[in-house]
């Protein structure tokens, strides 16, 4: 019986193909919209390292104008200075603690026969890649040792390896940056953060760097402040050295803490901090250090922007508005098909019976509608993957999504067609067969 009321339905549709098209085209076009914009919104909101989202805090510390707030309305810097990065990272009171900021160099491979390049580089602490998880996939990262030395050594992100040895294992091989001689340690796998949380000075999709040397290299090279540097008051001279050691937030500053009791340590140690730097002259504002973890982190930096959100409940209310015409579609149909089904129920059909085979050719609809509106997404995203070079690789139409809209077209076109189904199925058998 299954297979007949299949077939009767199938029938249906294509005795009716004009009609039958322009409903599981109406289906298709709100499913596409509703699927592209619900993929960008799952690519921006992940939480890419949801598994120690809660033991990863950005650290903040108010050592700002007395009389203006860094952040509107009371809000400390996002950054810090140099000497509280170094000073917070050398005391090692978290289980893991590092500084970072973004700058670049020259590359001059002459022994490999290439021509320099400027690359993008981040100076950062040896605790980087455990904290955040970096996949390597030749070597390590540099340890204690080369960082507490200063040593010329250098992570390479998989693409400037292929670059420059031809993606061989260049641990141990040497390289000419920076006027001086580096040793390769490491060379990371695939590594492309989304959103790249632990800085979003680039925007929060940006290419992650293309190599990492020690922290205390920016120094002694007086590598350039890249990112986003903010003074609150004039930097008293243009010596590299000073800027260092003046007001001035260019670095960025995490932690790794396990638990509640170790954060509330850590709390206790920067009040401790800052007392100190107090009675030093430093820090005018009153105590206002924060310590957020990686989703209030990208909640307080609103990564995924309002404009976004809006536009998802658009494309809802456009489905709506699909879902709507496509019933209003179906039921135009059914009206034709009263004396089809008055004669059905003379037969002997009944009620159920009758649900049934209709309800049938409404799910087939909304199935065609669904597929297709996924094959007008996978198009629709492959536009906007077109338009952000930089973000396009990100964009993915994921498997649960893909699912999701499928059963929703489905669901949506089941329920806005068994009104008129309903309808149509409601007049006595006697009735359907005089009209």
């Amino acid at each position: 019986m299954f297979r007949y009321y299949c077939r009767l339905a199938l029938n249906s549709i294509l005795q009716a193909k004009v009609h039958s098209s322009l409903t599981i085209l109406t289906v298709a076009l709100g499913i596409a919209a509703c699927t592209i914009v619900l993929t960008l919104l799952h690519s921006m909101s992940s939480n890419p390292i949801a598994h120690k989202s809660e033991q990863l805090f950005r650290v903040q510390l108010d050592n700002w104008d007395p009389n203006q707030a860094a952040v509107s309305p009371d809000l400390p810097p996002e950054f810090v200075t140099w000497t509280d990065a170094q000073n917070i990272v050398q005391a090692k009171q978290a289980k893991r603690q590092v500084a970072s900021a973004i700058t670049w160099g020259m590359v001059n491979p002459a022994e490999q026969g290439l021509t320099p390049f400027l690359a993008l580089m981040r100076v950062t602490g040896k605790d980087f890649f455990p904290m955040f998880d970096v996949p390597f996939l030749f070597g390590a990262g540099w340890d204690e040792t080369a960082e507490q030395n200063n040593d010329y050594v250098v992570v390479l992100s998989k693409e400037i390896n292929q670059q420059v040895f031809n993606g061989a294992n260049s641990v141990g091989q040497t390289l000419t940056m920076l006027g001086a001689t580096f040793t390769v340690v490491g060379v990371l796998n695939d590594w492309h953060l989304s959103p790249k949380f632990y800085d979003l000075s680039y925007g929060a999709f940006s290419d992650p760097e293309e190599m990492y040397l020690p922290f205390g290299l920016k120094a002694i090279f007086e590598l350039p402040h890249g990112g986003i540097t903010n003074c609150w008051k004039p930097v008293e001279s243009e010596h590299y050295e000073v800027f260092l050691h003046s007001e001035c937030t260019n670095f960025q500053l995490w932690v790794e803490l396990d638990n509640a009791q170790e954060k509330a340590q850590f709390n206790d140690y920067l009040t401790h901090y800052v007392e100190q730097q107090k009675a030093l002259g430093r820090f005018p504002r009153p105590m206002n250090n924060r310590l957020l973890n990686v989703h209030q982190w990208l909640d307080y930096k609103q990564v995924v922007k309002q404009d976004i959100q809006i536009m998802f409940w658009l494309s809802v209310m456009f489905l709506l508005v699909c879902l709507i015409n496509a019933a209003s579609l179906l039921s135009a149909k059914l009206h034709t098909k009263h004396n089809e089904i008055g004669l059905r129920r003379a037969l002997g059909a009944n009620f159920g019976q009758i649900i049934m085979q209709y309800s049938l050719e409404v799910i087939i609809v909304g199935l065609c509608g669904g597929i297709l509106g996924v094959m007008l997404a996978i198009v629709g995203l492959s536009g906007v993957a077109s338009l952000y070079a930089g973000y396009g690789q990100l964009i993915e139409l994921n498997v649960s999504i893909t699912i999701g809209v499928i059963l929703l077209a489905v669901v949506g076109t089941v329920i806005a067609g068994l009104v008129p189904v309903y309808t149509a199925c409601r007049p006595v058998p006697a009735m359907q067969l005089k009209q």
